[in-house]
């Protein structure tokens, strides 16, 4: 995975979060071409862990089936070495299933309307929205009350995040080494 490494005096622990609130992280990497590799990475680390919701949001078509067609791989080989014990479907529980949702902004939900919030605990922006509105709308239509939010940003995408942090408040850190204690 190559990613910008920023010194930051300590890890974030568990203790620094507030519950009730989401949490927002930045992921920069160095190059355009290491983003897409790094999503897939991030994708197999968090698709470990049982019953995640992702939300994925803005990719081309072609890109979308790329990390479809990935995640699908490493999901497929994650359940076969972790149930590889198991003697039939009913020792595996629902439980032990991974989730993930993939949208556009096109076919958010419309909260407005009466539709329904996704209600993710994880939201993966692969592309910065250029505008606030954008960003916020993802968060009501996504993300939980206390999930956590990863922007990827490469090279001037910096400048688009800074901007956002700007103008909603909103505190973006560095994302942990260990993302596994912050899920």
């Amino acid at each position: 995975m190559a990613m910008d490494s920023i010194d930051t005096p300590s890890s974030p622990s568990q203790s620094q979060y507030q519950i009730g609130h989401p949490r927002h992280f930045y992921l920069a990497v160095d190059r355009l071409q290491f983003k897409m590799q790094t999503l897939v990475d991030l994708l197999d680390l968090v698709g470990r862990r049982p019953c995640l919701p992702i939300v994925y949001s803005d990719l081309a078509e072609d890109e979308r089936a790329l990390v479809l067609e990935k995640f699908s791989q490493v999901t497929t080989r994650w359940n076969q070495i972790s149930h590889a014990g198991a003697e039939n479907e009913d020792d595996i529980g629902k439980d032990d299933r991974s989730h993930m949702i993939i949208v556009t902004d096109a076919c958010l939900p419309l909260l407005t309307s009466g539709e329904s919030p996704l209600n993710a605990h994880l939201l993966i922006n692969y592309e910065l929205p250029a505008k606030k509105e954008t960003y916020g709308r993802r968060l009501a239509a996504c993300l939980t009350a206390d999930g956590i939010v990863i922007n990827m940003v490469v090279g001037g995408e910096v400048v688009t995040l800074k901007s956002i942090e700007e103008s909603t408040g909103i505190v973006m850190q560095e994302m942990p080494m260990q993302i596994l204690d912050i899920l």
